[in-house]
Formats: C-alpha cells, structure tokens, sequence
C-alpha cells in the first residue's frame, strides 16, 4: 500500500483557485477552437473541426503555462512539425500500427532539434497516421488544416484567457539586464550563493529534460534562499535594528537649505515628510548629482544662485527638495523581517529603506550598515551555539 501511495506525483500545493482557472480555461480553450473552426471550415467540411491531442495543449496551456512545453512556438511549432512526419510515415510505412510507431519516434526527434518539444506532439503524430480518409485527400496539407488551425486558435484564447486571469503568458526569455554602472562585475545579489551559471551546470549535468522555465526555476530557488534568510535571522524585524532619531525636512524646504544639513550632518540621505510626520518620498546625494547630471552644468550651491551654466534656467537653489527627490521611495513597518529586506537593500541604488507605522507616518531608518550588522550578529550566535554543542 505504501508503495501504491508513493506512486502518486508530489505536485505541491495548488490552490482550489488556480485549479478552477485551469479547469474553466481548458472549457473556453476548447469550445471557442472547435466553434472558431466551424465557423472557418463550414458545417459541411470533411476536415475534423476539432483533433483529439488539442485536448492534452489545453492541459498545458491553461494548467501549466510557465512549461517550456506550453509556449506558443513549442504548441505551434511542435504540432506542425509532428503531423508532417506523421503524414510521411502514413505515406511510406505500409503498416499503420508501425507507421505510428516511427512516427512517434520521428517526431519527438524533430522537435527535440526545432525546440519545440511538445507532449500532444506525439499524439497528433500518432493521429495523421490513423486519421483515415480525410487524411489522404489532404496530404500534407493536414498539418495546416486541422493541426495548424486548432493549435493556433486554441493558443490565441491562451494568450487571452492568461492575460485575463491575471497569469504571465507567454513565458519569454529575459534580456540580459546590464550591470548599472556598466562594467562587467554582476549584481551584489548574484556575487554570492548560487547564480543562474550554477544552475545551469547543475542541468547540463543531469542532461534530462526538465519541465519547468529554467530562469523560473531559478527565481524559485532564489526565494527560497530568501525564505533561509529569514528563517536564519530568527524574529529579527526592523524594530529591533532601525535608527529611531531621524533628522527629516519637509517638501518645501529648499534644495540649498537640504544640501547644507546633508553636508553638515554628513547624511547620505534625508527623508521628506509632511509636518505630522507622514512619509513623503527620500532625498540623497544622488538625487543632487542627477539633477546636475541632466544638463544643469556646473552647480554653484550657494543660496539664491542660480545654477551656473544650466541648460535649465528656471533650476535655482532656492526651488523646493519636492522636484529632485525620487518619488518611488520603498517603505517597510516595524514588523518586517530583515531577511525581507535584502532583496531591496541588495540593489546597487538603494541604500536605506524608510520604516513607517500603519498611518504612513515615520518611525526610523533603516540602512545597508544595520542590516550587514544584524545578519552578522545572527550568523555569529549560531556559529557559537553549533561550537558549543
């Protein structure tokens, strides 16, 4: 009984929702092809409105669309190519039964060089070889009419129904992003734990076909690595680690007046909040640097000056913090785990991330420096609990 029981497919947990989507995807995926084909074909065609492996794509479109064996080329590309070597071999091997042996073999060969693997592919290899008559008047022209057509209708309601559903498809391949300083060096989240050139050593070891994105299965294993973060700092939040006495200004304090307290003071940043303390967007040196960097020139700082040499003559010291600042400023609460941080505080622009309560009102910083010191705070207690045991 046991071994009954490990028979069945660990797949994790799907939620009654997801479930549903991809049942009532399946239902409209299938209707609306075989109704669309009538349509184009006419009630009195001899072609098959609907052929029956369209059922097994339907599976994969709208149960499993981050599949690489769901997108679009592998559901077009590997149905047309399966029903044309399906149609040779009904043509060339006399008997059908091993007519669609070698076209199963045939076709899963020929969609392993196109990248196009597709599990239907097989069954509509298999059903240009039994199609019967109409498979004979149509040639090869039954790659196209039905195969093509349904493979293309029951795609086109995919790329709806996902979009709808609010389910990414297709799954493209991600450009490759640039370094943002334009040198060769990658991100800091990927300078340490594994990369995405591991993973792929990992695959190109196993040498197996793996049913999953590799850069999904990639971001997976990355939030799991996150989810260890967490688990590793313990109940460690950004209570326990912030700056409490935070210097702030308000939007209309002056640019001169914000670089002087940011010199002065030596700040790096200097959070912008209303005068009951709600958090409005944060000022750093970089948002100054950027303002001259869009053709301002050279900056004379000094109060009620304009900006030497400006592009745009309106710019003065005395305009407002509220026209340099960033506006997409990232807020955390008290209660975030610090693991959830490193992500944000991992990218090469963001340095300190601004801590407010339930009525976005600001309760402290915190920085790159306090979270370095509190991972290393937790990774030191556990290095001298393992040491004592």
């Amino acid at each position: 009984m046991r071994f009954l029981v490990r028979l069945i497919p660990d797949l994790g947990h799907v939620s009654a929702r997801e479930q549903l989507r991809a049942s009532a995807g399946a239902l409209v995926g299938i209707a609306v092809t075989g109704f669309a084909s009538l349509l184009i074909l006419g009630p009195d065609t001899v072609v098959p409105l609907l052929v029956a492996p369209m059922g097994a794509s339907a599976v994969l479109l709208f149960a499993v669309p981050s599949s690489p064996l769901a997108q679009p080329w592998s559901i077009v590309g590997g149905n047309v190519s399966a029903a044309l070597v399906g149609i040779g071999c009904r043509m060339l091997v006399a008997d059908p039964l091993l007519a669609a042996a070698v076209a199963v073999c045939l076709a899963i060969a020929l969609m392993f060089v196109l990248r196009c693997l597709h599990p239907p592919g097989g069954a509509v290899a298999v059903t240009a070889v039994l199609a019967g008559p109409s498979a004979d008047a149509l040639g090869f022209a039954f790659a196209a009419i039905p195969i093509g057509l349904n493979s293309v209708l029951l795609l086109a309601v995919a790329l709806v129904f996902n979009r709808l559903t609010g389910r990414r498809y297709p799954h493209l391949r991600p450009a490759e992003a640039p370094n943002a300083h334009g040198t060769l060096d990658p991100p800091p989240r990927e300078r340490v734990g594994f990369t995405l050139a591991d993973l792929d050593a990992v695959l190109k070891a196993q040498g197996k076909v793996v049913d999953i994105d590799r850069n999904d299965l990639m971001a997976i294993l990355t939030k799991a690595e996150h989810e260890a973060y967490r688990r590793r700092s313990g109940d460690l939040t950004c209570e326990d680690v912030m700056s409490r006495d935070v210097v702030t200004i308000s939007p209309t304090t002056t640019i001169d007046e914000a670089w002087h307290i940011i010199q002065d003071r030596d700040f790096s940043v200097l959070p912008v909040t209303r005068d009951d303390r709600t958090f409005v967007a944060m000022l750093s040196r970089e948002n100054f640097i950027e303002a001259v960097g869009k053709g301002i020139g050279r900056p004379s700082l000094r109060a009620g000056k304009r900006l030497a040499n400006g592009l745009d003559k309106g710019f003065s010291t005395q305009m407002t913090v509220d026209s340099i600042v960033s506006k997409d400023s990232r807020k955390a609460f008290a209660h975030t785990s610090i693991a959830e941080l490193v992500p944000f505080l991992a990218s090469a622009r963001l340095h300190h991330i601004a801590v407010v309560d339930e009525t976005d009102r600001l309760i402290g910083l915190v920085t790159q420096t306090d979270l370095v010191m509190a991972l290393f705070r937790g990774d030191m207690g556990e290095a001298t609990n393992t040491g004592a045991a």
